[in-house]
């Protein structure tokens, strides 16, 4: 994988060019506007294994992570026995929430009435127990999740008693995400925040490198990556991106070079999750649907492989997760809520996807495929 993913890239960079789609892509207003197709993907969302967590931020027994996700609350546990658990975050009682935040516990007592749950999500506790005579707590713990943890990610479906199907779901994909052993990695830090703007087209945004010179011209992502070059790889409905550096040059003349010292390699994995891999760790960017079609939920997290263990290495992170946050939030975030403002007030029929832009195209046709969509190419 590696010579022949860093000798096509060469190619692009001594041509100026990068790997095209047939033809252009014609995409209706309606695809970013409508609340019918809104309420559609939501509901795909509901029964499709989706990453919530990563192995890092669950590494002992009895650590635990809450997590809001397309309007459910969810709480993943790592059990005295190793496994991760996903539940309903909802209590048996009245529904208030046991949890909240991250840390490590073996119990959860729900806020309202301190009914109390283990981290393996059976009821344990009951204030006044009397008053319940006849209830069989056996029946009454968290409703469980289908959850399995993979590739250091942890996937899980917000629909109780669906199916996870993890092998089809990753396809070809699966052995890809091995490779990068991202169970290994460890957690660094996380933000998360609101944007007002379709959630698919907040997606877009990192399923090309074609606006790298005009918004990242000044920051980090744009000095450190070549604009408008690179390699795409679909995987089933999922693909990888690979974006050269000003340093893949030096890789021309070495023997197996390490793919990641020469290339960036941004995976989007459908529907929701973009992982970028380089050689100092992993970005989890993950966007779902906010409260309505207008808004999108980002999550942005950073996984690293080299151990934290002094106050230096600590603080070179840090520096590196601020630059690379800042230019999320300051500069994609910053214009695509305008892209949001035209797709709700623009007269024109269609947004136009170009030939250099497949990644998008590949994750508008995913959409489209939803929806029974016929696109103009």
């Amino acid at each position: 994988m590696t010579s022949d993913l860093i000798g096509r890239a060469l190619v692009h960079v001594d041509a100026g060019t990068t790997d095209m789609a047939p033809g252009l892509l014609e995409v209706p207003l309606s695809y970013y506007r409508s609340a019918e197709l809104f309420e559609a993907e939501r509901a795909m969302l509901a029964i499709t294994p989706i990453a919530l967590t990563s192995t890092a931020q669950l590494p002992a027994p009895h650590d635990y992570v809450v997590r809001e996700a397309v309007g459910t609350s969810v709480l993943m546990t790592r059990g005295a026995d190793g496994t991760v658990r996903a539940f309903l975050n909802y209590c048996r009682h009245r529904g208030a929430r046991p949890a909240a935040g991250c840390g490590s516990s073996r119990r959860f007592a729900c806020p309202y009435h301190a009914w109390t749950y283990d981290n393996e999500g059976a009821l344990v506790g009951i204030p006044g127990k009397e008053g319940f005579e006849g209830l069989a707590t056996s029946d009454h713990g968290l409703v469980e999740l289908p959850c399995e943890e993979r590739h250091g990610l942890v996937w899980v479906v917000l629909t109780a008693g669906a199916p996870l199907a993890l092998d089809d779901h990753l396809g070809p994909l699966d052995a890809e995400l091995a490779a990068w052993d991202l169970g290994a990695h460890q957690f660094f830090e996380e933000r998360s925040f609101t944007a007002s703007v379709n959630w698919k087209a907040a997606l877009e945004a990192f399923a090309e490198n074609y606006h790298f010179a005009y918004v990242h011209g000044q920051s980090i992502i744009g000095m450190n990556t070549l604009t408008n070059t690179g390699l795409f790889d679909a995987f089933g409905p999922h693909h990888r991106l690979c974006f050269p550096s000003p340093w893949t040059e030096a890789a021309r003349d070495l023997v197996d070079p390490p793919v990641l010292d020469s290339l960036s390699l941004i995976y989007w994995i459908w529907p929701n999750l973009v992982l970028a891999v380089t050689a100092v760790g992993a970005e989890v960017i993950d966007i779902l649907p906010g409260a309505d079609v207008t808004q999108c939920e980002v999550r942005h997290g950073l996984l690293v492989q080299q151990a934290i263990t002094d106050d230096e290495t600590r603080a070179g992170f840090a520096g590196l997760y601020e630059a690379v946050h800042t230019a999320l939030r300051v500069e994609d975030f910053a214009m695509l809520p305008s892209c949001g403002d035209g797709i709700r007030h623009a007269q024109h029929e269609h947004m136009v996807i170009g030939r250099n832009e497949i990644g998008v195209q590949n994750v508008v046709r995913g959409f489209s495929r939803l929806h029974g969509l016929d696109l103009v190419d």
